[in-house]
């Protein structure tokens, strides 16, 4: 090879984990580079050495055999088992544009689902959902999906408490200034786990959360994890670096300790009355429940210590410290993702009022604090200004369901629903379209999915590698990864924005998904319409210039687009203002800045919510008894609660088949940790491979034994590529360790209908067969 073949140059990127300098030359992809500003970068990044590999990715349009014989007249059960065959983009684009249009033209708009979820790419441009909802909304609309499963429960009963969009108020957590300057502990539900700050939506100029974290401790802030998991609170990829008190809680037991919290706070007459009357209703309405006068049952520090395994004592000394100073009390997303998980969030809010610290700088709740990293980690930097995204129009159809309810609405068309006030009806799906998610990775009890998915007439997929929903798709687009293509990165959360060049060819004969929806679109009559006669390049720097100008209007200077597409990533720090967050306006002059709740207040008992009528979410926030949970009958048969958590080698089911991501498995499966003490009770070591199993399915994991994780608890991240040993079985083991087969597919309740994974529980034993051979990181049978 000649030095110039071997000639190398670096590139911008911008992904949800970091912003990277791509090293590539005519080979391919050589290495990949954290910015110097970025001084704590995960190595997540170095996955994107992967992106090529041959193994996962897509070469070329491919049809499902059957379907490519009969269309949607065929066996639709064949997904998954019959081989796919290749053929040309016009052939594909003709197939999907006339399946489109018979549904369109048969039965409605409304039959074809397009909810599309997922964190896919980036960049502004190449965004694969408002890519493709723009593309189906100039079709004439289709069923959509609301809210979302990381954070449905929460988005669904915060505006009902405090007004304001849950999304908004992540964002708007103390700062670790505030902190440092004027708190003195941090009780942390569900933590705040350095593994999540690995990411930020819409990319991440620099990770700070650890150096921040440290300054905290440094300046002798008390940090307390509620979790069954330790390391929860102050530990990466590196190790442990802070050692937080640990309250090994059982799973789902947070509601029952802020209770005993908030009983304290009032029998021992620590609450902050004058907080309460101003700034909050309905108290008297909620104090008969918490002091045991409507039920007989005081939920007092012992009641709450029966639930919780965590001593009563520890809960009233706990109540007196945060009533002592101030303080923050903070509560992870992973809490409202189980039954009844809209409780966690509004009694959390009750627990805040009633210490009275909500709007004081470095005080009060931090809603999802760390769960994306610039969630508590920003600071008050926020970007004023609006990022400018390829716009998605609007939708004609009125049409749409809970995001985790589509295999309900998928196996059950017609069926009404309550869902936060309102009915909803299932509409009867005959197409699905999924670009740029993988919901055989984020939804609750595969199996079930997986009959599902075998309804709608036909499933179109742009995928860019060999996931299960592509596996078990009739026409498949090879798609781009966006270093093979051109775009920009930014977002209205992070500070930094960047271009993203094309560092290599697309691969074999992908295409972005622009330009996958432009053929459709051309076969359908609409592709001037799509494009608006706009290329690539010229759509980066329309959507650039725009963010420009919306800066301008705000103050902020931003270089012009031939420097901006020249140069690397840039922060407009400096140039933002600090804000004032919301609940600090309120609580300055509640007349002026009231909260949209009908009171104006923090509504602790809310009459909208009592209204709806619900047995399973009533007028405040309460405790429920769970269908599983340790002690509970069902925990006879499965005794082990199942924690299935976000990963650390990789974002959601991203690059499983990355080095990082593979690298971290044991056996080619998914790492399994669990508690010495129950290891030893099934003869169990660390690096043997176990079946989980329970009444929904089963799957295999590698063991990894750790005392960072309570008795009775065991804890398989989500992402694993889904992989049933046998397609055509419709209860097969799954061999690769995805937990999704094993968690329940139930809505939270009948407000928020948000997904409930971590109400599971199982058993696990030594799988002493031979191992099946992973295949999820190979090609599936082509013809």
């Amino acid at each position: 090879m000649t030095d110039s073949a071997k000639q190398s140059k670096l590139s911008p990127t911008c992904t949800h984990w970091g912003n990277y300098l791509v090293e590539a030359d005519r080979t391919g992809i050589t290495a990949i580079h954290p910015y110097a500003e970025d001084s704590e970068p995960t190595p997540i990044g170095q996955s994107l050495l992967d992106s090529l590999d041959k193994g996962v990715r897509i070469p070329q349009p491919m049809v499902r055999a059957g379907y490519l014989k009969d269309e949607w007249n065929g066996d639709s059960s064949q997904r998954g088992i019959e081989p796919f065959v290749p053929v040309s983009w016009q052939k594909a684009s003709e197939l999907a544009a006339g399946a489109l249009q018979r549904v369109k033209d048969q039965f409605g708009n409304q039959s074809i689902y397009g909810g599309s979820y997922g964190w896919a790419s980036a960049g502004r441009f190449h965004h694969s959902q408002s890519q493709l909802h723009r593309f189906l909304n100039q079709f004439g609309g289709y069923t959509r999906s609301v809210t979302s499963y990381s954070t449905a429960a929460a988005e669904t009963i915060i505006p009902h408490v405090l007004g304001v969009s849950f999304m908004q108020l992540v964002f708007h957590a103390p700062t670790s200034i505030d902190i440092i300057k004027n708190t003195r502990t941090m009780l942390l539900f569900g933590g705040a786990a350095m593994k999540n700050t690995q990411v930020n939506a819409g990319g991440l100029g620099v990770h700070t959360a650890r150096s921040q974290l440290l300054s905290m401790r440094e300046a002798g802030v008390r940090m307390v994890c509620v979790s069954p998991v330790r390391d929860d609170v102050g530990t990466d990829h590196e190790g442990c670096f802070i050692e937080p008190e640990w309250w090994a809680c059982r799973p789902n037991s947070d509601v029952a300790i802020m209770l005993g919290l908030a009983h304290t706070l009032i029998a021992e007459g620590l609450q902050d009355q004058q907080f309460l009357d101003k700034y909050t209703v309905g108290l008297e309405r909620f104090l008969p429940y918490l002091m045991g006068h409507s039920d007989g049952q005081p939920k007092d520090a012992v009641w709450a210590e029966s639930l919780s395994d965590i001593p009563a004592r520890e809960i009233r000394q706990m109540a007196r410290d945060l009533a002592a100073e101030r303080s923050v009390v903070g509560i992870s997303w992973s809490l409202q993702r189980q039954q009844h998980g809209e409780q966690p969030y509004w009694m959390i809010t009750v627990l805040g009022a009633m210490l009275g610290h909500m709007g004081q700088p470095g005080g009060g709740v931090a809603y999802g604090y760390g769960c994306i990293h610039n969630m508590g980690f920003l600071g008050r930097r926020l970007p004023t200004f609006k990022t400018a995204s390829f716009s998605r129009g609007s939708n004609p159809v009125a049409d749409y369901i809970p995001v985790a309810r589509i295999a309900d609405m998928l196996l059950n068309p017609g069926e009404r629903i309550d869902f936060n006030g309102k009915r909803v009806t299932y509409p009867h799906i005959r197409l699905v379209y999924w670009a740029g998610g993988n919901p055989f990775h984020h939804h609750q009890d595969l199996n079930r999915l997986r009959e599902a998915w075998k309804q709608p007439d036909t499933i179109i997929v742009n995928e860019q590698v060999w996931t299960s929903t592509a596996r078990q798709a009739d026409i498949v687009f090879p798609c781009t990864t966006m270093m093979e293509r051109n775009d920009l990165g930014g977002s209205s959360y992070d500070h930094w924005f960047s271009p993203m060049k094309k560092v290599v060819e697309p691969y074999a004969l992908s295409r972005s998904d622009f330009e996958i929806l432009t053929g459709i679109a051309e076969q359908l009559g609409f592709a001037q319409q799509f494009t608006e006669g706009r290329n690539e390049m010229e759509w980066v720097r329309y959507l650039y210039e725009t963010t420009v100008d919306n800066a301008r209007e705000k103050g902020i200077s931003m270089p012009g687009f031939e420097e901006f597409w020249s140069d690397q990533q840039f922060s407009v720090e400096q140039h933002v203002p600090e804000i004032q967050f919301p609940l600090e306006k309120f609580r300055e002059d509640p007349k002026t800045h009231p909260l949209a709740t009908p009171s104006g207040k923090i509504e602790i008992f809310s009459s909208t919510v009592e209204g709806f009528g619900y047995d399973d979410c009533q007028g405040h926030p309460m405790w429920f008894d769970k269908d599983e949970f340790i002690g509970s009958a069902r925990s006879e048969r499965f005794p082990l609660h199942l924690i299935s958590n976000q990963p650390r080698t990789r974002l959601h089911s991203q690059y499983d088949h990355g080095v990082t991501s593979r690298n971290a498995k044991i056996n080619d499966r998914e790492a399994m940790r669990m508690n010495p003490l129950d290891a030893g009770k099934r003869g169990i070591s660390t690096g043997d491979v176990v079946r989980i199993f329970n009444g929904r399915g089963a799957c295999l994991a590698g063991v990894e034994l750790t005392e960072a994780i309570r008795p009775g608890v065991i804890e398989l991240a989500t992402g694993a590529w889904y992989e049933p040993q046998d397609y055509a079985d419709p209860e097969s083991l799954e061999i690769h360790g995805n937990p999704n087969v094993l968690t329940r597919d139930i809505g939270t309740s009948k407000l928020a209908q948000g997904p409930t994974a971590h109400s599971c529980l199982v058993e696990v034993e030594a799988f002493t067969e031979p191992l099946p051979e992973i295949k999820s990181f190979k090609q599936p049978p082509i013809i």
